[in-house]
């Protein structure tokens, strides 16, 4: 699976397990008649929201990605392409985050209305990450694919040879005079 694409799935799962968490503790909040308990949570996510827009408004890529990146095995042929093993090998502990904290909703919806917010955070930071890392898959040439491993062992990826963007400079243009 490309690195960036797999950015771009992660994004949207964090997306969506700050959803689903939301949606679970505004129920069990008006199952338990806790108005205050809403607006606390809403303002938490106002302020996670902020924050998260504030820590992704950069264009470079976070330090772990590019040491991620940076640490890529060279490889000159292209790797299997197990999107859904991938998926779940790296994403598992959000998918049990989030069922954790949803099935707390009943007892404790404080849970997943704070869970919420960390989700909703993080899938703002890293919302422009695939970009970069696309940006600098076209400087250098190469593709990033992300290595199928165990779910225990940390995430690591492959380079492979892609294609180079030349775009011409605006002082390459020649101009006739008429």
């Amino acid at each position: 699976m490309r690195f960036g694409d797999f950015l771009r799935t992660a994004i949207l799962l964090f997306a969506g397990a700050a959803t689903a968490c939301a949606v679970v503790a505004v129920a069990g909040a008006k199952g338990k008649d806790d108005n205050t308990l809403l607006y606390i949570a809403v303002a938490w996510w106002v302020i996670a929201a902020l924050i998260g827009l504030w820590l992704g408004r950069g264009v470079h890529t976070l330090d772990g990605i590019a040491r991620l990146m940076a640490d890529a095995r060279n490889s000159q042929s292209l790797p299997e392409i197990q999107p859904g093993r991938i998926l779940f090998n790296r994403m598992w502990a959000l998918a049990l985050a989030t069922i954790a904290t949803g099935g707390l909703a009943w007892l404790i919806p404080q849970v997943p209305a704070i869970g919420a917010g960390f989700f909703l955070l993080a899938a703002l930071w890293w919302r422009r990450q695939p970009s970069a890392v696309q940006a600098v898959e076209e400087r250098d040439g190469v593709r990033f694919y992300v290595e199928r491993t165990s779910p225990f062992e940390p995430t690591k990826l492959i380079r492979t040879p892609g294609f180079r963007k030349n775009e011409p400079a605006p002082t390459d243009v020649q101009r006739t005079s008429a």
